[in-house]
């Protein structure tokens, strides 16, 4: 592998210093990636109108194609902040519209692209604000693949397209987890995949608080009549049949303390 910095007068980020991060990892094959400290974008799901993709510049990588917001992480940031940035700066993306639900990595072992998959909570038009865009629209997400995609989100579609229909929702018992700070903490560090059974890398479910155990129980029950994605935190030792049947997941207030 080696670090190969962009040429003089390369035409990215117009404005401003360039960051450490805008460079070209290559890897022993010879295969190329934009990012010395990874890559990240956001794939935001509006509920009426698609997916926001970006009509790339033709002279980025795979120009032509169509993407999603996204770019090279800045050193010493983290993933979700590279991907809400770099939207904002791409696509005038503003960061309270939208809340992350999962986080998906592709991991090439030299270099990492991380797809913050996001919710649009207050409807927005996206605006080119930079030179890498020739234009940004809302997609239907039956129609996405009817457009020249950019090969990497190409091959990446077909499991963000499942992760776009699981939305977990953790019901928590507050009789069992009685620190708010605690359920507030997790939610906004997330969860990963493996604790909820489910694919991608992290979730960031909706919260649901109780405060009677049984009135949990009916809570989570109600949920799962129509989402399999249900995880109900409570330490009243409800593992009852219907529970089960139902497929909601029990954990107890100590499994979500260990989550930290």
């Amino acid at each position: 592998m080696r670090i190969v910095t962009p040429r003089p007068g390369e035409p990215r980020r117009p404005q401003g210093p360039r960051d450490p991060g805008d460079a070209w990892v290559i890897a022993d094959s010879g295969e190329k990636y934009w990012g010395r400290f990874g890559a990240a974008g956001l794939l935001a799901v509006d509920p009426q109108r698609g997916i926001l993709l970006q009509h790339r510049a033709g002279w980025s990588h795979f120009g032509g194609t169509w993407g999603i917001p996204g770019g090279a992480c800045h050193q010493g940031e983290d993933a979700m902040d590279g991907a809400l940035r770099e939207s904002a700066e791409e696509a005038g993306v503003p960061r309270d519209a939208v809340r992350p639900r999962c986080i998906s990595v592709l991991d090439k072992q030299v270099w990492t692209y991380t797809t913050v998959l996001a919710d649009v909570v207050t409807p927005f038009e996206p605006q080119i604000s930079d030179q890498e865009s020739l234009d940004l629209r809302w997609v239907p997400i039956d129609e996405l693949t009817g457009y020249p995609l950019h090969p990497g989100f190409g091959r990446s579609w077909p499991t963000l397209r499942q992760l776009i229909d699981v939305r977990p929702v953790l019901v928590v018992d507050t009789s069992s987890v009685a620190d708010p700070v605690l359920v507030e903490t997790v939610g906004k560090r997330g969860i990963t995949a493996e604790h909820l059974g489910l694919q991608g890398s992290t979730w960031f479910p909706e919260v649901v608080r109780v405060s009677d155990c049984q009135e949990a129980v009916r809570t989570a029950l109600n949920l799962a009549a129509s989402s399999p994605y249900i995880t109900l935190v409570s330490d009243c030792g409800c593992s009852s049949r219907d529970l089960v049947d139902s497929g909601v997941r029990v954990r107890s207030g100590e499994w979500l303390t260990s989550l930290l």
